[in-house]
């Protein structure tokens, strides 16, 4: 019997990808463990392995396609089996979208308003029932009620023996009211609305067109509903950091190159106590209830080629800064080299992004939902500053906390700026 090939969820916020290469062609023959396909997903190029062995029969889903997640991409046929000529995989695509090479100037679009996506209670699992290859292990009659019932298997986590889905499952998919789109559904992201006909106002020759990436497509989805839907408000505090700047200097001093210590280490770990020391401030908001965070996870922003991503450091309330230094290093090395995993940047429950680095002074980033808020850090610059009637000249840093307000108030991103404030204006409590 063919085994129909399923394009999976690579990633918790994909929802599509694009065939980046096919390794394999059809006719060649498959052996368990041998790299299959290079599938583009929101994240990062990842390798599709082959699990099922056999003949690649057809491939459905041609390079350059792409695919809604539950869509299947390709046939494997075991040797000598003959296929019928009308054969149709379950959850096939009618035809995958693929990218031209060269796309039409007449047109720009925009998207569509879509409504606020409910972040679940907890983050959403990796399909069980979806093995890397693509196949999604299920029953025959499973297979049956979710095609009749219209929820799509590869976004069900399995019960039944190494993650395959049985009857049960899909009966308490459909009992709690969750349609979760079959291949003819809404797994794909809704068309979008064309802005009025006209040619671009530049000559052709004065531009280059590049194609953008299915993460600069999630960056631009996910940010425009964040600013659409969440109710920001925006905080901002100046710090003096002439103690921290002197512990820093010191502490790698001494380290005699073990180590080399950030500010954004110290942020990282200050950050993380403030939020201890203010709960409130670490929370993230669903429809039905407001998540009250027990611990830090620190998502921390950073920009790799064709836009950026945000590797989480994990109970960093818990952590020393030298070990958060050298996860952070880890972290970012990594995620430039795409190698990330998706526990790896998923499950924050705050954000910071630092562009001090790049001499920026002040400015105010965009929260990360389901996150309830996200610091915005600036460079540290000698200010004039008055105290005590006197001026002098201090170390100073502007720190924009942006909030969602459906979940953080205006007295509690107070409250926790001026813990963080204490935290980075006396530092060595930091490394306690």
């Amino acid at each position: 019997m063919p085994i129909d090939l399923f394009m999976t969820q690579l990633s918790p916020t994909m929802t599509e990808g694009k065939i980046a290469r096919w390794l394999k062609q059809e006719g060649d023959t498959l052996e368990s463990g041998e790299i299959l396909a290079e599938i583009e997903t929101d994240k990062a190029t990842m390798e599709m392995e082959v699990i099922d062995e056999g003949i690649l029969h057809k491939i459905l889903a041609p390079e350059g396609s792409v695919v809604a997640v539950g869509t299947a991409i390709a046939v494997i046929a075991e040797e000598g089996e003959e296929v019928p000529a009308d054969y149709q995989p379950e959850g096939a695509a009618e035809a995958p979208t693929a990218l031209s090479e060269a796309p039409a100037p007449q047109a720009a679009a925009e998207p569509t308003p879509q409504p606020a996506v409910q972040p679940a209670a907890q983050p959403a699992p990796q399909p069980a029932a979806a093995n890397k290859a693509g196949r999604i292990k299920a029953s025959p009659l499973a297979r049956r009620l979710a095609k009749l019932k219209g929820i799509n298997l590869a976004a069900i986590t399995g019960s039944g023996p190494n993650g395959r889905i049985v009857k049960a499952d899909i009966e308490r998919a459909a009992h709690r009211g969750i349609n979760l789109g079959g291949a003819s559904a809404a797994v794909t992201p809704p068309p979008a609305r064309p802005l009025p006909q006209g040619p671009l106002p530049y000559h052709d020759d004065e531009f280059e067109r590049i194609e953008n990436t299915m993460m600069r497509k999630a960056i631009a989805r996910r940010l425009s509903e964040s600013k659409q839907q969440v109710p920001h408000f925006y905080l901002s505090v100046d710090v003096a950091m002439d103690r921290l700047m002197d512990l820093r200097a010191q502490l790698n001093s001494a380290a005699d190159g073990a180590f080399k210590l950030s500010v954004n280490d110290f942020i990282i770990k200050a950050v993380a106590k403030a939020l201890i020391a203010v709960p409130a401030a670490n929370a993230s908001w669903t429809e039905s209830h407001t998540l009250m965070h027990k611990h830090a996870h620190i998502s921390v922003a950073v920009a790799i080629d064709g836009g950026l991503i945000t590797p989480v450091v994990r109970f960093a309330e818990q952590k020393g800064i030298t070990d958060i230094s050298a996860e952070v290093k880890s972290l970012a090395a990594r995620a430039r080299a795409g190698e990330l995993q998706p526990e790896e940047y998923t499950g924050g429950t705050f954000s910071i992004s630092n562009l001090g680095m790049y001499g920026i002074k002040q400015f105010a980033a965009i929260v990360n939902p389901p996150e309830g808020a996200i610091l915005a850090v600036g460079a540290t610059e000698a200010r004039a500053v008055v105290e005590d009637g006197q001026v002098s000249v201090k170390q100073m840093m502007t720190l924009t906390l942006s909030c969602d307000h459906r979940v953080v108030d205006g007295a509690v991103g107070a409250e926790f700026l001026a813990a963080l404030k204490a935290q980075l204006e006396t530092p060595a409590g930091v490394l306690i």
